[in-house]
């Protein structure tokens, strides 16, 4: 090796090194945009004067705008590149977000939400993208423990959300702040990003789950589906189950998202060793198993803090599903977007379904209710579509 070489390859490694602290930053920093809002979901709801069931469809119309994120995503990235995608979308993210914390009325907060739906898509794609490219260069992977810092910024955003809601601040102050905050700093970690593109070395044959999944862009597409609702069940309704079945305030209320989203960021950070233990198929059939029951237990459970501890357990369980789908889509679109196109077109198609129909069953019968029976099918659901190529790659 020359001298130069060295000085190439050391270079590479501080890069790299960089890369990986600023991709682990934005991780946070999208866990906290969302945060910021679904522990308040009620207190909006009551601020603007609306129903559940109309906070319902609000999520619905919403999650068309990620859809059609979706659908553009690929062409953006070729365009601008990761980075750039991920300054400018959590820049028009933290906007968004100010947007609903200005809105008094239900026009102005559904563009907010809306705004805020499509381009955390943006974000979230650029920066799995990265974070699957370097992961693949490591000795150990690191997109569960990225993925657990998205969570982490899901604790931190909720704990703020909590506390402010049983303060005197106000909602809009809370959501004021916390753009500036945020867009502060997206703009900082952007420097430090892996500036150009690049693309996936040819890798050795998946575990049979993860063929299955790979098999065809309609079982990424079904796979983000899914595992969405699981998350969904979780991250936006665990609020709602305390305040509206159980007549829970809205710190409470915050503390039963906080169990999800902390169960979410142990999981993570378990989930590198566990899948080494366990393989991958094992992991994720696992991890399923696993959220159909803290889930379920949280719907039928009748005190407040059985309920907190079983959407831990949920949370626990849903941690692993998503960073190993994102890892999966971002190897299959070999350097480009197209794999995660599909399993975020997925995801959004079922963010457009899912909490409306939700909302019906809660509005009709109760909260808790709806999450059984959401999670129950939703976690079917997945293990029949990771499963299904099973015996067509045994045969390969």
């Amino acid at each position: 090796m020359t001298i130069d070489d060295s000085a190439i390859r050391l270079e590479w490694s501080r890069r790299d090194r960089r890369a990986v602290g600023a991709v682990a930053v934005q991780f946070a920093i999208n866990g906290m945009f969302g945060a910021s809002i679904a522990p308040r979901l009620p207190e909006l709801r009551d601020q603007i004067g609306v129903s559940t069931r109309t906070i319902g469809l609000f999520l619905t119309l919403t999650a068309v705008s990620g859809l059609a994120a979706s659908i553009s995503i690929g062409r953006v990235v070729s365009f601008l590149g990761t980075r750039r995608v991920m300054l400018v979308g959590g820049i028009a993210a933290a906007v968004s977000l100010a947007l609903v914390g200005l809105g008094s009325s239900w026009p102005l907060v559904l563009v907010g939400l809306t705004g805020l739906m499509f381009f955390d898509v943006y974000v979230d794609v650029a920066m799995n993208m990265q974070g699957s490219w370097l992961s693949a260069r490591r000795h150990h992977p690191i997109m569960n423990r990225l993925h657990g810092l998205w969570s982490v910024g899901c604790v931190i955003g909720g704990v703020v959300a909590g506390t402010l809601a049983g303060s005197t601040v106000s909602l809009r102050s809370h959501l004021l702040v916390t753009a500036a905050v945020l867009a502060a700093l997206s703009t900082g970690v952007a420097a430090l990003l892996l500036p150009v593109d690049e693309r996936h070395a040819d890798e050795p044959e998946a575990d049979a789950g993860e063929a299955s999944v790979r098999a065809g862009s309609g079982r990424f597409f079904l796979a983000g589906m899914t595992a969405v609702v699981l998350e969904t069940v979780g991250l936006s309704w665990a609020a709602f189950r305390v305040t509206d079945d159980l007549d829970g305030s809205s710190s409470a209320a915050a503390l039963a998202y906080v169990a999800v989203v902390g169960g979410m960021a142990i999981g993570r950070f378990a989930g590198d060793h566990l899948e080494h233990w366990w393989g991958s198929d094992t992991l994720m059939r696992r991890s399923a198993t696993v959220a159909v029951i803290g889930l379920a237990l949280a719907g039928l459970l009748p005190a407040e803090w059985l309920v907190v501890v079983a959407f831990l357990v949920g949370g626990l369980g849903i941690a692993t599903l998503m960073p190993r789908l994102y890892d999966l889509a971002a190897r299959a679109g070999n350097g480009g977007a197209s794999g995660l196109g599909v399993l975020t077109a997925g995801i959004r198609t079922a963010t457009i379904v899912a909490p409306a129909t939700i909302a019906a069953v809660a509005s009709s019968a109760s909260v808790g209710v709806a999450i059984v029976l959401a999670a129950a099918l939703a976690g079917l659901g997945f293990l029949v579509t990771t499963r299904a190529a099973r015996p067509a790659v045994t045969r390969a």
